[in-house]
């Protein structure tokens, strides 16, 4: 009888782990994405676990006499938690660039892939009281990795500190400062975003934004953008967004898109 208590306390005792185990696999929560705002959120990926964020985004820049439309078709973000605090990124964008001139589109289209992305996000401090969640990005883009039409001499590096507070239940407020070198200049542009998001409901969300960086020796460019989020369920999401420059520059931006978080 004695034996036949072990056993059974055993058995019931396995059962208990396993299935907190499984709780705590397959239930991370409410996935957090870095799309559809330019704001990097300080959240990390759980340990284990791959989050994909792809999209497109449409883009008319430009004055009167000379305009670029840009059509990114696949903007993919591959992220993955492979800490408890860190995370690996990987992205890569196809893009294709008409120009007009005096409202005649040009026959030369530029298209093809971006540099590839290669980066990390550090989870610094989670949020306490009036103190923010703070995370760390940092990215490399190789040029050898793009497409003719788009491929730069020179190694591009971005990093950026990224903050946010939850303000209530439906509210939350974020931000970004950081600097990027691209372009094949030595000139430091220096990034900064602001965000406000509100949920509507648990599934419905809707943000608004302002963006831009300050180069070192240009003039600084500023734009603003809003969007929406919906929640099919905790590990996916779709996205909407509009927007335009508030300095010269962009003209509309349009972009939609989805993100998916899926275990290892």
């Amino acid at each position: 009888m004695q034996l036949q208590r072990i056993i059974l306390f055993t058995f019931l005792t396995s059962l208990s782990f396993n299935s907190i185990f499984s709780q705590e696999k397959t239930s991370p929560g409410t996935l957090v994405t870095d799309r559809p705002d330019a704001t990097e959120s300080p959240t990390v990926i759980p340990k284990g676990y791959l989050q994909i964020e792809t999209g497109a985004f449409y883009e008319d820049a430009g004055e009167d006499v000379f305009k670029q439309k840009t059509t990114t078709f696949n903007t993919t973000l591959l992220r993955y938690g492979l800490l408890d605090n860190l995370e690996l990124r990987v992205g890569w964008d196809f893009a294709e660039v008409k120009t007009e001139i005096n409202s005649i589109a040009l026959e030369d289209i530029a298209s093809g892939l971006s540099p590839l992305l290669l980066g990390a996000k550090v989870g610094i401090t989670e949020e306490k009281g009036i103190l923010p969640e703070i995370g760390l990005l940092g990215h490399v883009y190789l040029p050898f990795s793009a497409g003719n039409d788009f491929r730069p001499e020179t190694t591009g590096v971005d990093f950026r500190f990224s903050f946010a507070h939850t303000l209530n239940t439906k509210s939350t407020f974020s931000y970004n400062l950081g600097a990027q070198w691209g372009d094949d200049s030595p000139e430091a542009a220096y990034v900064y975003t602001v965000v406000y998001g509100y949920s509507i409901t648990d599934h419905l969300g809707v943000y608004a934004e302002l963006y831009g960086d300050l180069p070192e020796d240009s003039s600084a460019n500023h734009q603003w953008d809003a969007g929406l989020t919906y929640l099919l369920s905790d590990s996916i999401q779709l996205d909407a967004t509009i927007g335009s420059g508030i300095t010269k520059g962009q003209n509309l931006l349009l972009a939609a898109g989805a993100s998916i978080r899926i275990p290892n």
